[in-house]
């Protein structure tokens, strides 16, 4: 038994996971994982070390003096982003695993993000209900909450004081990156 506690504590797992491991969480992931390639493998590790470190309360991401802003978004009434040219601004902080940096002008989305705050966003042309996303609004740049439910699909602002923007034929839209803070 003490052979099989010491295999164990060498896994991370406990005896009755040991039992069960067919049936792990552990073993599911280690069999998907096992079948990506290096780069999506990096990703997984990533995101899992990510996870350890906010369950242990330690900042593992780098603080940077300097981000590439590509531009800025509205959190009020538009704007349009640079053509993929970006700018180097100073910047005290911890830096996500993003794609690229806007800033936000406007409170529409206070009190997640303030004026002239640096948000940092992954690419996507997809959004889940509730994620704040980046995007295309009649040619302009907003950030906003994107929301789809029985009332149909808008963009929200969490400050009350703005209104929705609808989703809808008469409005050009696309999403084009999701906040990761």
């Amino acid at each position: 038994m003490e052979n099989i506690i010491n295999i164990c504590k060498g896994l991370g797992i406990t005896p009755e996971q040991l039992y069960n491991f067919e049936d792990s969480v552990i073993s599911k992931i280690n069999k998907l994982a096992v079948q990506l390639n290096e780069y999506r493998q990096e990703k997984v590790y990533n995101f899992t070390e990510q996870q350890y470190n906010e369950q242990n309360n330690i900042i593992p991401m780098p603080v940077k003096s300097e981000v590439d802003l590509y531009g800025a978004v509205s959190a009020g009434t538009g704007e349009y982003l640079l053509d993929n040219t970006p700018e180097p601004v100073p910047y005290d902080g911890v830096v996500p695993e993003h794609d690229y940096a806007v800033i936000v002008n406007g409170v529409s989305m206070r009190p997640l993000f303030e004026d002239k705050q640096i948000i940092f966003v992954k690419k996507t042309f997809e959004a889940r209900s509730g994620q704040v996303v980046i995007a295309y609004y009649d040619n302009q740049a907003y950030v906003k909450k994107y929301v789809n439910d029985e009332k149909g699909a808008r963009f929200v602002s969490l400050n009350k004081s703005y209104d929705d923007m609808p989703i809808d034929e008469t409005h050009e839209t696309q999403i084009i990156g999701v906040v990761v803070l």
